[in-house]
């Protein structure tokens, strides 16, 4: 609390005066010459990325994992194995289906030949037919079942989640795997009704990854056409190029671009903060440093902070205010 009353103390200080602060070797310090310039006026939506394309594997028969061949984060190819089942339930039913689909056949011939010696009525040959259809479809069922001991991968790419460890049991419609196609990703953003008029002036998007310190533009904006009831906000799906080391689940920023407008900026690197007071350093013209206290608006563009009030076109800013504050504490 007292730094931070010192330093508002301190700035107010400077921005009244203009003290200047001594330092040598100044022209060492890297600096950048604000003046107004065009920068796009955007709105900014908080999103996750997604995959556009992306498949859950899951278990068609009952058994106990025998064999895991890949885990999470490793590429696959389509066809190939990921895990293996025992399926030897599948294939006792497979068995059984069998032997129930040759009683009701000999059922059915028997039932056909009675009723050919007038012995039975046409109703018990249709039962008959109606019994040997239905053993006809379980065997089909059970046989298709013993191959799916093998879980192989529906597409290529990669695997985002593996759900099952060996000696897990696997049940019908269970989960094994998550698997999503890299190249293909996308953002999802949640826009406020208020926004609504300014996405329909929305032409392109730039997406901010915050963790992996990049920026790309995105390849195409669509406002989907509903609302959620509960919440009042509309989805925006952002298409994104490919990212290196960007995931499905990683957080991102995406900037709506609205219009553009001159305006003066500043490096948000520049910038000091202590509470709610932000300062930079500026380079006067006889070389020395001074502190000087700014208003500020909004981050446009890519990296940048409007200036409000505080600086004038022309004058030099320091982008390296740690090196700056080193120097001037050292008087070197």
């Amino acid at each position: 609390m007292k730094t931070n009353l010192i330093f508002a103390l301190f700035c107010a200080l400077t921005a009244t005066v203009g003290i200047a602060l001594p330092t040598a070797h100044a022209e060492t310090l890297p600096t950048v010459t604000v003046k107004p310039h065009t920068v796009d006026l955007t709105f900014p939506a908080e999103s996750l990325v997604e995959a556009v394309q992306q498949a859950t594997v899951g278990a068609q028969v009952a058994g106990r994992v025998l064999e895991v061949k890949v885990d999470a984060g490793q590429q696959v190819r389509k066809g190939e194995v990921l895990m293996r089942i025992d399926a030897r339930e599948a294939e006792e039913a497979a068995r059984a289906a069998e032997a129930q689909y040759a009683n009701a056949k000999l059922n059915f011939e028997r039932t056909r030949s009675l009723k050919e010696q007038k012995f039975v009525s046409q109703a018990a040959v249709d039962k008959a037919r109606a019994e040997l259809d239905s053993a006809a479809a379980t065997r089909a069922a059970a046989g298709a079942s013993q191959s799916h001991g093998t879980i192989v991968a529906p597409m290529t790419g990669i695997v985002a989640r593996r759900l099952a460890e060996m000696g897990d049991m696997a049940t019908p419609g269970k989960p094994l795997f998550i698997i999503y196609e890299p190249g293909g990703l996308r953002v999802t953003a949640s826009v406020p009704q208020f926004r609504i008029k300014d996405m329909r002036r929305v032409k392109s998007a730039r997406v901010e990854f915050p963790e992996l310190g990049k920026w790309v533009d995105a390849t195409a904006v669509t406002l989907l056409p509903t609302a959620d009831s509960a919440t009042h906000v509309s989805q925006v799906r952002v298409n994104l190029p490919p990212v290196a080391e960007a995931t499905p689940g990683m957080f991102a920023r995406v900037h709506f671009v609205t219009g553009q407008a001159e305006k003066l900026t500043v490096p948000a690197a520049s910038v000091l903060r202590r509470g709610e007071v932000s300062a930079v350093y500026v380079l006067t013209a006889d070389d020395r440093l001074s502190l000087r206290q700014l208003r500020l608006g909004e981050t446009v563009g890519q990296g940048e902070i409007e200036v409000l009030a505080g600086l004038s076109a022309g004058d030099r800013v320091v982008t390296d205010p740690v090196r700056a504050g080193i120097q001037l504490k050292s008087g070197k």
